[in-house]
């Protein structure tokens, strides 16, 4: 198999690009989050269910500030240049960012399920797939990548 090493340069242009990928969608989904607490289905969440609204809010608010992060954090400290620190740093919050991120749109699909289906077995079964999926696709599969290139 051929690999090529990035460099540098290469490494910090990719990393910034995924986080711009992601950003889009995870302010859409805050944005979608927002709206629904003024809709008239909102009030028929019971407490609980609006409390995992606030959490699932606050993880997806989370995972934007990680994401954001990279752009101020070059901005400030390490303006017109490009270090492994910051290839590093970006690399990891991005990957952070992933686990709130999850979270969130987890506890949103058992939400949306539980309005649909009126039911709590199926509405927690169907976020805890969604949970699997995601966070076996964004993690899992990158760990077994990783493990098959190192063999």
């Amino acid at each position: 198999m051929d690999q090529h090493h990035e460099t540098l340069e290469e490494e910090a242009t990719h990393v910034t690009d995924e986080a711009r990928m992601l950003l889009p969608g995870i302010q859409a989904l805050l944005g979608f989050q927002l709206m629904a607490v003024v809709n008239q289905r909102f009030v028929s969440f019971s407490a609980f269910q609006q409390l995992l609204h606030l959490a699932s809010l606050l993880c997806i608010a989370l995972a934007m500030a990680l994401i954001m992060t990279t752009a101020a954090y070059h901005r400030q400290a390490e303006r017109g240049r490009v270090s492994r620190r910051f290839v590093n740093l970006a690399s990891r919050l991005l990957t952070i960012a992933l686990l709130p991120f999850a979270v969130g749109v987890c506890i949103d699909v058992y939400l949306v399920s539980m309005l649909i289906l009126q039911s709590i077995q199926a509405s927690v079964a169907i976020g805890a797939a969604a949970f699997v999926v995601i966070v076996g696709l964004w993690f899992g599969l990158p760990q077994i990548a990783r493990w098959l290139a190192d063999r």
